[in-house]
């Protein structure tokens, strides 16, 4: 008898289900035993990955109540490939949903810091543009230069300060957050993935960017959010990121 994937899947994840029928082990018999302990191993080393993928987000909820959330969260999302670093993508908008956590405002978009880093380490590498680039062009080509991110770059737009919130459960002696939003600009300098809190505007500024508007355009964009804007501030940002691959000229 074979069991239908759905079915098995649920039980597998779920360790309040029983063992599907018909199930058995190599040698005929019900498959029980041998089903739980399997059952109790992927439990185990989903949870230890969504540990490992959102460290921030454990540490403020706690081990035991990260356990327990992870339990839920891999019953509503099990895997969706083998590789088990890409795991939890849904965890943003699991957690905008998930009523026992309501009261802890800024976890989703904790979570969607902690993808982006994971993101950027596993991005595409990439050739950095020469700044001296921009000295060169004309006002009119400079305003219609395209400043292309590098694959690695990832931006956060939060109305919660997750940059500090993070630093501050991750790095000793950081200052306590104060309760002010925050952009964020995740990059590859060399090996591993840093974190770059932009000046005000700088996240409208690299919003635009990304949408492949021109430096023109987005720094109207930029301009329009935060009147005050300025733009030197933001391109050394993302300059000193080494956030930009390519200039592309009219």
């Amino acid at each position: 008898m074979t069991v239908p994937q759905p079915e098995f899947v649920a039980a597998m994840l779920d360790p309040g289900r029983a063992v599907p029928e018909g199930l058995t082990d190599p040698d005929g018999r019900p498959a029980g035993r041998r089903f739980d302990v399997y059952r109790n191993n992927v439990a185990v080393s989903l949870t230890e990955a969504l540990e490992a993928a959102f460290p921030v987000i454990a540490k403020l909820i706690g081990t035991e109540n990260f356990k327990a959330l992870a339990g839920v969260f891999l019953r509503q999302h099990p895997p969706s490939s083998p590789l088990l670093m890409f795991y939890g993508e849904e965890m943003p908008g699991f957690l905008e949903g998930f009523a026992p956590l309501a009261h802890i405002g800024y976890l989703p978009d904790m979570a969607r810091l902690e993808l982006a880093l994971r993101h950027s380490y596993h991005a595409a590498d990439a050739a950095l543009a020469d700044p001296s680039v921009l000295q060169t062009m004309p006002p009119d080509r400079l305003t219609a230069a395209r400043l292309v991110l590098a694959p690695a770059v990832r931006l956060i737009r939060s109305r919660w300060p997750v940059h500090t919130i993070w630093r501050f459960n991750m790095e000793p002696g950081a200052p306590k957050p104060a309760m002010t939003a925050e952009d964020v600009l995740v990059s590859r300098p060399d090996m591993d993935p840093v974190q770059t809190l932009l000046p005000p505007g700088g996240g409208a500024f690299a919003a635009a960017l990304a949408d492949g508007s021109a430096l023109g355009e987005a720094l109207e964009r930029a301009a329009a959010e935060t009147p005050a804007f300025d733009l030197t501030a933001a391109l050394g940002s993302l300059l000193a990121a080494s956030a930009i691959s390519r200039i592309e000229g009219p």
